[in-house]
């Protein structure tokens, strides 16, 4: 009994953790600019949203691990490969806005010199 109660709730925390996920990537791939991906030279705008719209369909109607560890695959891949590039080609690289990395918030930074 309380072996299948932990199974039950293992499979549910996965696939809602695999659904967050895959609506998270399908997101954020629906509001990158498409002339991004071609900058990135990464597949197509529409490309990604077929495939993340699809991962997001299985992980809500069909209950297979097989199916559902393919679209992770591909939503781990979005998030490590695509995501980066994206961001990189548009200028959204996580507050830095060009200079050096010794630069602080008001100039360069010289060490005191």
């Amino acid at each position: 009994m309380l072996r299948s109660n932990f199974e039950f709730t293992l499979w549910l925390v996965l696939n809602l953790f695999f659904l967050v996920s895959s609506v998270t990537a399908l997101i954020m791939a629906a509001f990158a600019r498409e002339d991004a991906y071609r900058a990135a030279d990464k597949q197509t705008k529409g490309f990604w949203l077929i495939i993340l719209g699809v991962t997001v369909a299985v992980n809500l109607f069909v209950s297979m691990l097989f199916l559902s560890i393919a679209g992770l695959i591909a939503t781990i891949v979005f998030f490590v490969d695509v995501r980066p590039a994206l961001a990189q080609v548009s200028g959204g690289g996580r507050g830095r806005r060009g200079g050096s990395s010794s630069d602080g918030p008001y100039g360069p930074y010289n060490g005191g010199r």
